[in-house]
């Protein structure tokens, strides 16, 4: 009875559907970055198209933790995107790359936040602005307790971000076609 009665109080992630944000990521990235709670929202929202493109998911426990993201189609090259986060002094940076996706996270004190480049042209693009860069750009990072630290939670929060860029990537209908791989490369366990 004890048994049954603490599996209520924290099944909550685990009602969540197999794939969460309009079926773009899944479930077992948010079961593992944040801690078990009693019960689990989640949402996305889909905002513009072509050049004005964007993507956002929140999942939120009783808890008061929340893993969000955003994913913007950007004017920016993966230098301008890179320099971005150089001027974060405090933060420890890591890296990964595979077949043309850029991911980097960030740690400071327990706190994380993960950040993907994916080159992406937009359809509706002018052609006096062909010669710029243009990425789609994910942001993610979690609110309150985590239940991974470190290079767990680096990983799991690169996940999920890596996930809802696959998943904006064909919202916001980029020119030609693009391999993504199942999954970017593990971050050394630093820190």
């Amino acid at each position: 009875m004890i048994g049954t009665l603490f599996l209520y109080f924290i099944k909550g992630l685990y009602l969540l559907p197999d794939k969460v944000c309009d079926g773009a990521v899944q479930r077992d990235i948010v079961v593992r970055t944040l801690p078990r709670a009693r019960t689990a929202d989640e949402w996305a929202d889909q905002g513009g198209t072509g050049r004005r493109s964007s993507f956002a998911c929140r999942v939120s426990t009783s808890g008061d933790s929340i893993l969000s993201g955003q994913v913007d189609l950007r004017e920016s090259s993966k230098a301008a995107w890179v320099d971005s986060y150089g001027s974060l002094a405090a933060s420890r940076i890591v890296r990964a790359s595979k077949d043309g996706v850029e991911a980097l996270a960030q740690m400071d004190d327990g706190r994380g936040s993960a950040s993907v480049y994916i080159p992406c042209a937009p359809t509706d693009l002018e052609e006096s602005n062909a010669s710029h860069a243009y990425a789609l750009i994910a942001d993610a990072d979690v609110t309150g307790k985590s239940r991974a630290t470190g290079a767990e939670l680096r990983q799991d929060l690169t996940d999920f971000a890596y996930q809802l860029t696959k998943h904006a990537y064909k919202l916001a209908e980029c020119e030609g076609f693009r391999g993504f791989p199942e999954k970017l490369p593990r971050y050394e366990n630093k820190r």
